[in-house]
């Protein structure tokens, strides 16, 4: 039975990925940081659970050496590239460091047949010109935000850590990726549980909005997790894999979509203090080198996913 380790647990991808994995050949062992956040945790599935500060080396040093993992999926980030604004040094620190540590520890423990999954971003990408879309593993990187900086950094330490000393890392791009039980301050998230909350007879039937003409490609988290476990089973070593639906979505259509479900006349407000600094206009994934190497392809249709997470939503206020 392989050994899993699968770091932020407790978080939004890794409680779906933990999911995923349930009825797998795994023992699977899981860090967090916080305790509230083990709600997420919804399976009967036993679970090793250690609550470990990624940041310190030690700790990650002792984690390691104790379960000798085939299998590491690194989620832990600070996920926000919008509240990396306001903490550029915090987002830096807590992607990077945790990620070194671990590579250290694989490197220094001598456990090189260990297969490490880097989650990056497709934030890299930042502003992409037109004919440049849609966007592959080739595309150059023009980061916009200090999140798009921090995961660029994780991805080319896990290359770095490939190269000098032959670790199995295995680098992912994913595009956004959506679905019930993501947290609030992610633009779907937060229409929807301010939907629910219309809906409740809490909130006025008013809906602030920033900017909706940015187009994002959406895929559902429950189909990213899958790809995440076709990466480590069929990823090769070193290689880097940009992971979406490859279509792109006006925010305006998600939140039309959104509005459809809900039988309350709500009104829509733009409030230019909700825009960013600077934002992408589009970002399509490109997502064929991850399709002929692996097989996956998306399956859940986005009405779908936009009325499981306004339902997780309606379920919780």
């Amino acid at each position: 039975m392989k050994k899993v380790l699968i770091t932020g647990i407790s978080g939004f991808a890794g409680g779906h990925l933990l999911k995923h994995l349930t009825g797998k050949d795994y023992e699977i062992f899981g860090t967090y940081l916080y305790l509230d956040n083990l709600k997420r945790l919804n399976t009967s599935r036993k679970v090793n659970l250690s609550k470990i500060d990624l940041r310190k080396d030690k700790e990650v040093y002792t984690l390691i050496e104790k379960v000798k993992p085939d299998i590491i999926f690194h989620l832990a980030a600070l996920p926000s590239s919008s509240d990396s604004f306001n903490q550029p040094q915090e987002t830096i620190v807590n992607n990077v460091s945790p990620q070194i540590n671990i590579l250290e520890s694989l490197r220094k423990l001598n456990l090189t047949d260990c297969i490490v999954l880097v989650i990056s971003s497709a934030e890299i990408y930042g502003k992409v010109s037109k004919e440049n879309l849609p966007i592959d593993e080739e595309t150059p990187f023009n980061p916009t935000n200090p999140y798009a900086v921090s995961k660029l950094t994780q991805d080319f330490l896990g290359l770095q850590y490939f190269l000098s000393y032959n670790l199995r890392v295995i680098r992912v791009r994913p595009f956004n990726h959506i679905g019930p039980g993501q947290s609030l301050g992610f633009v779907v998230s937060d229409f929807a549980e301010k939907i629910a909350r219309i809906e409740k007879g809490k909130a006025k039937p008013i809906l602030s909005v920033g900017n909706l003409e940015a187009k994002r490609d959406f895929t559902d988290v429950r189909d990213m997790v899958r790809a995440y476990g076709l990466a480590v089973e069929k990823g090769i070593p070193g290689e880097v894999y940009n992971i979406g639906s490859g279509k792109s979505y006006k925010i305006s259509e998600i939140l039309k979509i959104l509005l459809s479900f809900s039988k309350e006349k709500i009104i829509v407000r733009v409030d230019k203090s909700l825009f960013r600094p600077v934002d992408n206009p589009e970002l399509v994934c490109d997502p064929s080198k991850f399709i002929r190497q692996t097989g996956w392809t998306h399956e859940i249709e986005i009405e779908k996913t936009l009325k499981d997470t306004l339902d997780y939503w309606r379920n919780i206020i």
